[in-house]
């Protein structure tokens, strides 16, 4: 369980925390891709399976903003193609990581983490991007983005691979992926707090002084959205997520 009062946090705790919230507002505002570093800064300040659920509560203060402001863009055909197998995939992820001791989750998190940047560095380099649209291509990514955002909240590897695939523009991708992790996140929670008991009272309180650092990064985001140069963007993500979760199996 998390103690997680102000007065017991290091500077550099709270530094971790501020961060990862002023990323988390970025990421919701639009540009894809940074969870990974939100997971990683979070499981170095907190610990893995700690950090997930102290996590999710910040992520659907986001998801309200984003579903909010791209809910004109959303394909809710494709949602309903992906949900159910995301959901089932939740169910695995709560059962396989429920008993697990914090050095294991922390080496599976830490796995999952360089695994999805290596599918991410591949996905980036592939000359073509077709991808198959057959109901078990859905089956699978939604499973496996399930099972990845209940252990460390990061489906985005899978969810963006199936989004890409059914030739979404840029806003209505937005717009569907931000109802889909809200609906999805929202589903995790009972999980959190009842099975896992990664959220608390102090957990929870620890949230609530972290929202400025969401808001300022939601507009910051909105900014950067037609700004940032997406290639050098990525590469960057890339590198620093690697070297994060490197950090986290030598934590």
């Amino acid at each position: 369980m998390l103690s997680l009062l102000s007065l017991e946090l290091t500077s550099m705790q709270w530094f971790l925390a501020l961060l990862s919230a002023f990323i988390i507002g970025v990421s919701k505002s639009g540009i894809k891709g940074i969870a990974i570093l939100i997971v990683t800064l979070m499981a170095l300040a907190f610990g893995a399976k700690e950090s997930t659920g102290l996590i999710v509560p910040l992520l659907i203060v986001g998801d309200i903003f984003a579903v909010i402001y791209y809910n004109r863009h959303t394909q809710w055909k494709y949602i309903v193609r992906f949900l159910p197998w995301m959901m089932l995939g939740v169910l695995i992820g709560v059962f396989i990581g429920k008993d697990l001791d914090e050095l294991t989750f922390k080496n599976s998190m830490a796995v999952v983490i360089l695994g999805s940047v290596i599918m991410m560095y591949w996905w980036d380099r592939k000359k073509s991007k077709n991808v198959p649209t057959h109901w078990a291509f859905a089956g699978s990514m939604g499973i496996m983005a399930g099972i990845t955002t209940m252990i460390g909240n990061l489906a985005g590897a899978f969810s963006n691979i199936f989004f890409l695939a059914m030739r979404l523009p840029k806003n209505e991708f937005i717009g569907t992926a931000a109802w889909l992790f809200f609906i999805i996140n929202i589903f995790k929670l009972p999980f959190h707090i009842f099975v896992w008991k990664t959220i608390t009272l102090d957990s929870f309180i620890l949230n609530l002084k972290l929202i400025p650092g969401i808001l300022l990064g939601l507009f910051v985001g909105i900014f950067l959205v037609t700004k940032i140069k997406e290639g050098f963007y990525r590469k960057m993500i890339l590198f620093l997520t690697a070297l994060g979760s490197l950090l986290i199996l030598l934590r």
